[in-house]
């Protein structure tokens, strides 16, 4: 009988491979496909000029920005499930994406990506931060998930509420246009330099989450009795929002806000791992990588006038999705 140690390390095996398989199908589809013996000529750095142009400068960043985005927010939902206990915790439905938003908004409105291109994704970051830091302190104030949730959701409605505001005020229409991006979710003119900025804070993020992976899982023993075996419960809280709130700022900052996919992976993953949320976290990240690359591929491919946004594509997947597993799990108090 296969242990489970081994069976998590087939799932990784496949899912990555899942992923490299999709990532070349990203890479070959279009509006000019290509084959795909032109498509490893040119990320070789061979074959005509064109073909390198297209899939170096135009089509892998954006599929690496899609997958990196959707890997930021699985690993940051399933850590949250883990540390809250709850499938219903995810970045979006915290207003954690929400909060990382308006950081990315006010970058944009104040114009300081004209002073620094770090910018954005240390606003992003912040205010992704200063959400999850808001939401742990509540963690522990109120004994409801329900409440918690709630809680996320007014957070949500006030960050978006100051982003129309600033919608309403804003200077050009230039700013207007970013700004609408931003809060739709998009991945579409993205270049390998932006990956370059948002990485620094993405690696640190997902490093905190899975370093603190063993201790989640320690966790469903119950605080007293995770206590009891030596578990620092206070690091274990700082770690997750540290690395949840980076890895969250980075995704937003790639991408805009992008909401329900941190519940669905999780979700999909759990039975393959036998329920362990420390054993969820890589395999969550890659799931959800490849879901919003597949989104992606989607909006991409669709034969629309205006090309739809990935977080509208993506709320229309995980929205109903956030009903069925909220439905099954039922309405219970912590």
């Amino acid at each position: 009988m296969t242990s489970m140690s081994e069976r998590s390390t087939w799932l990784i095996a496949v899912l990555v491979m899942g992923s490299l398989l999709l990532g070349l199908v990203a890479v070959s589809l279009g509006s000019t496909p290509l084959e795909l013996s032109r498509v490893i000529a040119a990320l070789l750095g061979g074959g005509p000029v064109n073909d390198q142009i297209v899939v170096l400068e135009i089509r892998l960043p954006r599929a690496l920005a899609a997958f990196v985005t959707g890997a930021a927010l699985g690993i940051s939902g399933a850590a949250l499930q883990g540390l809250l206990r709850n499938p219903l915790a995810e970045p979006g439905v915290l207003g954690v994406s929400a909060c990382a938003s308006l950081g990315a908004t006010l970058a944009l409105f104040f114009g300081l990506l004209g002073v620094s291109s770090w910018a954005l994704p240390a606003s992003a970051v912040l205010g992704a931060l200063a959400a999850t830091a808001l939401l742990a302190f509540m963690a522990r104030r109120v004994g409801s998930m329900v409440t918690l949730i709630l809680i996320g959701v007014g957070l949500s409605s006030f960050a978006g509420a100051l982003m129309a505001l600033l919608m309403n005020l804003s200077p050009n229409p230039f700013t207007l246009a970013d700004m609408v991006n931003w809060m739709l979710g998009t991945v579409s003119n993205r270049s390998l330099a932006d990956l370059g900025f948002a990485l620094p804070f993405l690696i640190p993020g997902i490093g905190l989450l899975l370093w603190v992976r063993d201790d989640l899982s320690v966790l469903t023993l119950g605080e007293e009795t995770a206590a009891g075996t030596g578990l620092d419960l206070s690091r274990l809280r700082w770690m997750v929002i540290v690395g949840a709130g980076l890895a969250t700022g980075a995704a937003v900052s790639l991408a805009g806000a992008i909401g329900f996919v941190g519940i669905v992976a999780p979700h999909l993953v759990r039975p393959w791992v036998n329920h362990r949320p420390g054993a969820v976290l890589v395999p969550a990240a890659l799931v959800s990588g490849i879901i919003l690359l597949a989104a992606d591929l989607l909006v991409r491919t669709l034969p629309t006038t205006t090309e739809l946004k990935l977080g509208v594509v993506a709320a229309l997947i995980g929205a109903p999705a956030f009903v069925w597993i909220a439905s099954r799990r039922g309405v219970r108090h912590d």
